[in-house]
């Protein structure tokens, strides 16, 4: 079994300082280490935010985003090549950049996308400039050349390696003009995963992923996936969403198959966490999503919450 290294990676350039920058300091409290086979690798410090909308791109920080991104790359490449699998603790969904940075130094690669939103807008269409509504859109090509081609190795990945899994936003995206999403790319919203099954339509996004042309993939989680009413510590909120049974679901699923290669966890935000017990039930989460992992030989997390008390599944 592969080791996972913890990287931190508490950037907000794609944000805002709002509290999302605490997140890797909140898991690490709520024992996130305390996993067997878990062990925290590095950390990549964001440069200084600046408020200002660049007026050439229109997105906030872009410059540091596209410096950050390659730092982030350089820390989660070294891990790969100690065959260790990364766990990037976010900040906000900019990281997912980097991470896909140091896979595309590798080659061809997927990406299972769990998020409420499909961050896929255009800086016209994005009231505030922030990038971690766009990373999608930059990720697959889409914006200033800046960040879409990260040292000339752009686009960080073709539309039909993407599955963008458990979104719930398209009223809102609709009426903001964001761009659609392309119809190479694979996209299961939350309709669709409730009416297959989240087990069921998370096997269904592996196959995709999976496909002998790519050397694996990776999986990018957004808290605010969840339901908004087990996930209020987000600061984009939207109605409904996977409960955590669902989550771990698929996230056991996803990470079962040795062609997932590392996960990225994003947007929590502590300080709207006061009590720490979000933090806590998102880090079991974790566990349960970690121990599936193929050679995995320690204790199982069962059906208990965090707590030891029965799951509801909320």
């Amino acid at each position: 079994m592969r080791e996972v290294a913890i990287i931190e990676a508490p950037s907000v350039l794609g944000l805002r300082p709002s509290g999302v920058q605490d997140l890797p300091a909140a898991l690490l409290a709520a024992g996130l280490p305390d996993h067997p086979g878990v062990v925290r690798a590095d950390r990549v410090d964001a440069p200084a935010y600046d408020p200002r909308r660049d007026p050439g791109t229109g997105i906030l920080n872009p410059a540091g985003i596209a410096r950050y991104s390659v730092r982030l790359a350089d820390a989660v490449g070294a891990v790969l090549d100690d065959d260790r699998f990364p766990l990037v603790l976010g900040g906000d969904c900019t990281v997912l950049l980097g991470n896909l940075l140091a896979l595309r130094r590798r080659g061809r690669y997927g990406l299972l996308f769990l998020d409420g939103h499909t961050d896929f807008y255009q800086p016209s269409a994005e009231p505030t400039g922030e990038a971690a509504s766009m990373e999608l859109a930059l990720a697959t090509g889409r914006g200033p050349r800046l960040l879409t081609d990260l040292e000339g190795r752009g686009p960080l990945l073709r539309d039909e390696d993407v599955v963008a899994f458990g979104f719930r936003d398209a009223a809102e995206s609709r009426a903001a003009g964001m761009q659609p999403l392309p119809p190479r790319l694979h996209a299961i919203d939350l309709d669709g995963v409730r009416a297959a099954g989240a087990a069921t339509a998370a096997r269904e996004a592996v196959v995709r992923l999976a496909h002998e042309d790519r050397a694996g993939y990776w999986v990018h989680l957004d808290v605010d996936v969840l339901d908004d009413a087990v996930m209020p510590a987000v600061d984009y909120r939207l109605p409904g969403g996977l409960t955590w049974q669902e989550l771990e679901s698929v996230l056991c699923t996803a990470l079962a198959d040795e062609r997932a290669v590392g996960l990225d966890v994003t947007i929590f935000n502590p300080r709207l966490d006061p009590e720490g017990t979000v933090a806590a039930r998102l880090t079991a989460c974790l566990h349960r999503g970690l121990s599936a992992r193929p050679g995995y030989r320690g204790r199982r997390a069962g059906p208990a919450g965090p707590l030891g008390r029965a799951d509801d599944g909320r």
